[in-house]
């Protein structure tokens, strides 16, 4: 563009700019605390993120419940629901993994369901949906791995 033009919007994810996140602390307090976990758009596929990280969890002996309404089968032996609000009982953290522009339904009904923490999978972010939830008092954390996290903060 030549100078003198307006320059097009673009958003903080097209800028690359980092999201609002917690500091360290708050975040290893999360992991800490963590007893019951929802993950949002857990996959039947070895080979996906979202499988691993539950496989994780549950090798941790962190109680996982999945989220997935396409899989009408049991994942790792787990009960799948076709929405978060179709689980029963609490759940600490909502891990997500799924587009950003999911996030704002998942949002609502992580604040419905009473969770402490929704959990933003790398590449998601959702800032609008993530100030939602804190002002509901949730602790967000976008555009981070559960996994990379834990390792850092609990082996580094």
């Amino acid at each position: 563009m030549r100078p003198g033009f307006p320059l097009p919007k673009v958003s903080a994810v097209e800028q690359h700019q980092e999201p609002t996140n917690p500091g360290d602390d708050e975040v290893t307090r999360v992991l800490a605390g963590m007893r019951r976990v929802a993950v949002v758009g857990l996959s039947a596929r070895p080979d996906r993120a979202s499988y691993g990280i539950t496989r994780f969890l549950v090798g941790r002996g962190i109680e996982v419940v999945g989220v997935n309404p396409a899989l009408n089968e049991d994942v790792l032996g787990l009960k799948i629901y076709a929405e978060l609000s179709d689980v029963p009982g609490p759940v600490d953290v909502v891990d997500v993994f799924r587009r950003s522009d999911a996030v704002p339904g998942i949002v609502d009904q992580a604040i419905a369901a009473g969770a402490s923490t929704i959990w933003l999978q790398e590449g998601v972010v959702h800032e609008e949906a993530a100030a939602r939830a804190r002002k509901a008092g949730l602790t967000v954390i976008q555009d981070r791995c559960l996994y990379k996290e834990w390792l850092r903060l609990h082996n580094g």
